[in-house]
C-alpha cells in the first residue's frame, strides 16, 4: 500500500458512532438494494472480500462453494498488493473463471473497503484483523450488503458498541449476517448443545473450556524489520501481536472456546469475571499476554472457568466441559473424540460430518437466494464481549462486572488519525495490579 493512501481514524469513527450520536460516513452504492433481490432469481450472486489472508481467502473458497454456487467473486481489498495477487491466484485455480476481479476492482489500502462497498456486490466477507471490525461491519450494513463476519466482532467495549449498533441496524434492514464462531455451525456440536438445552444434563453447574497451543502468528524478530517501514505497516503486518488490532490471544483465537462457553450458558451474560494471566516468553515487540486463566460467574453461582495458552513445547488441548445436575457433556481430548454426554442416556455423535467452515457459507448463500433471513448479531457479540471481559479482568488482576465492562470507555485504537506511514507507540504489555479499567 502506498504511504499515501488517505488516512482512516478508527478512533475518530468510534467516537462519533457510539451511542445518540451514531453517525458513520454513508457508503453509497448505485445499487444497495440489490441484494435484497435475489429470492427466486438466477442472477449470480456477487461477492466482494475485504482481508484476503489465509482466512479471509479460505472463507472466499467457501464462499465459491456454498449452495447451488452460481457466485462470482468481483473485488477484493487488502493493505498489501501481493496478497491480493496471491489470494486471485489460489481462487483462480480452484474457481476458475467464477474469480472475475478486473485490476480496477483490487484495492489496495486502509480505506480500499470502502470501494468494494461502493461497488456492485451482495454478499461480502469481512476478515481484515479485527481491530477494525466495527468500523467495516458498519460500513457493509449501511451499503445493504448481505455479510458474513469473521470473529472477533471488536477488540474493546467502545468498538464492541458500534457493532453491536451495526448488529440492530442489519436486523432493521433485513439483512443476513453470518458470524465466524465456525463450531455454531458444526453438526455435531450443534446435536449436543441441542440436547443440553433440552435437558439431558439437567441444569449446568459448572463448565471448564481450553484453548492451550502453541504461539498463533509469533511476533518477528526486531531486527528483521526492513528500514523504513512505519510503526503502523509493522504493527499491521504483525496485527496478532498488538492489542488494538488483534484483542489478544483470547478474544482473538480461544473466544471459539468463550462462544462455547457462552453457548452452553444459553447465551445470557455473566455477572462478572476475574482472571489471571500474564507473558511468559518474552518478545521483541509486541503487547500481548500468552497465557489467561478466567472465571466466569454466572447466576445462581454457576462458574465457568476458561484457560488459555500460546506457548510452544507444552501440551495441547482444546475442550469442554459442562456438567449438570444429571451427567455432563465432553467434547474434545476429554470426551475421547466427537460430542460424548455421559448422564443418564448416553450418547456420542454418530451422524454425518461436514466442513464446519462450508456449512457457514452454504446458510449463509442459501438465505441469500431464497429471501430467507439468518441474523447470528446477538450471539456473536455476547460471545466478543466475554472474551474482552474476560482478558481485561487478567489484564487488570480485578473483579470486573458485566455492567462495568459494556459501560467502560476502553478504546485501545491510536489517538490520531491512523495513517500508514505513521509513528504509533502501542499501550505497554498490561500490569495485573496496575493496568487500571477506564
Amino acid at each position: 500500500m502506498s504511504p499515501t493512501t488517505p488516512p482512516l481514524s478508527r478512533r475518530h469513527f468510534i467516537r462519533t458512532s457510539s451511542g445518540a450520536l451514531f453517525a458513520p460516513a454513508v457508503i453509497t452504492a448505485a445499487t444497495s438494494l440489490r441484494a435484497q433481490q435475489k429470492a427466486d432469481s438466477s442472477e449470480t450472486i456477487k461477492i466482494g472480500l475485504i482481508g484476503c489472508g489465509g482466512r479471509g481467502s479460505g472463507a472466499a473458497n467457501q464462499a465459491l462453494s456454498a449452495y447451488d454456487k452460481n457466485s462470482k467473486l468481483v473485488a477484493i481489498a487488502d493493505v498489501q498488493d501481493t496478497q491480493i495477487e496471491k489470494s486471485l491466484s489460489n481462487l483462480k485455480a480452484i474457481h476458475g473463471e467464477r474469480v472475475d476481479v478486473s485490476p480496477e476492482h483490487r484495492f489496495t489500502g486502509l480505506d480500499g473497503f470502502k470501494k468494494v462497498l461502493a461497488m456492485d456486490v451482495d454478499v461480502v466477507i469481512l476478515a481484515t484483523p479485527p481491530g477494525f471490525r466495527p468500523v467495516h461491519l458498519t460500513a457493509a450494513v449501511e451499503a445493504g450488503k448481505h455479510i458474513f463476519c469473521e470473529k472477533p466482532m471488536a477488540v474493546d467495549p467502545a468498538g464492541y458498541r458500534v457493532a453491536m449498533e451495526a448488529v440492530r441496524k442489519a436486523k432493521e434492514k433485513k439483512l443476513n449476517l453470518v458470524a465466524g464462531f465456525c463450531w455454531r455451525y458444526d453438526y455435531a456440536r450443534q446435536e449436543a448443545f441441542k440436547r443440553l438445552m433440552d435437558g439431558e444434563i439437567g441444569d449446568v453447574v459448572a463448565s471448564s473450556h481450553t484453548y492451550h497451543t502453541g504461539p498463533v502468528k509469533p511476533m518477528p524478530k526486531a531486527d528483521t524489520r526492513p528500514e523504513g517501514m512505519s510503526d503502523v505497516e509493522w504493527q499491521v503486518r504483525n496485527w496478532y501481536n498488538f492489542s488494538w488490532l488483534g484483542g489478544d490471544g483470547l478474544v482473538e483465537q480461544a473466544v471459539h472456546s468463550v462462544d462455547k462457553l457462552c453457548w452452553g450458558m444459553k447465551d445470557q451474560p455473566p455477572v462478572a469475571a476475574v482472571g489471571v494471566g500474564g507473558r511468559q516468553i518474552q518478545a521483541e515487540g509486541g503487547n500481548i499476554f500468552d497465557h489467561f486463566h478466567v472465571a466466569y460467574e454466572f447466576a445462581g453461582g454457576v462458574m465457568c472457568h476458561m484457560a488459555s495458552r500460546q506457548i510452544p513445547n507444552c501440551y495441547g488441548d482444546t475442550s469442554d466441559i459442562i456438567a449438570g445436575t444429571k451427567g455432563k457433556l465432553l467434547i474434545g481430548k476429554v470426551g475421547g473424540g466427537e460430542p460424548l454426554i455421559d448422564g443418564q442416556k448416553r450418547w456420542r455423535w454418530k451422524g454425518q460430518k461436514k466442513d464446519m467452515y462450508q456449512v457457514e457459507h452454504d446458510v449463509l448463500f442459501e438465505a441469500v437466494r431464497n429471501g430467507g433471513l439468518v441474523n447470528d448479531g446477538d450471539r456473536m457479540m455476547n460471545s466478543t464481549m466475554m472474551a474482552i471481559l474476560g482478558r481485561t479482568a487478567c489484564y487488570t488482576g480485578k473483579r470486573i462486572t458485566w455492567d462495568e465492562i459494556t459501560k467502560s470507555a476502553l478504546d485501545l485504537a491510536p489517538e490520531e488519525t491512523l495513517g500508514w506511514g505513521d509513528k504509533f507507540e502501542p499501550t505497554p504489555l498490561p500490569q495485573p495490579g496496575i493496568t487500571k479499567l477506564v
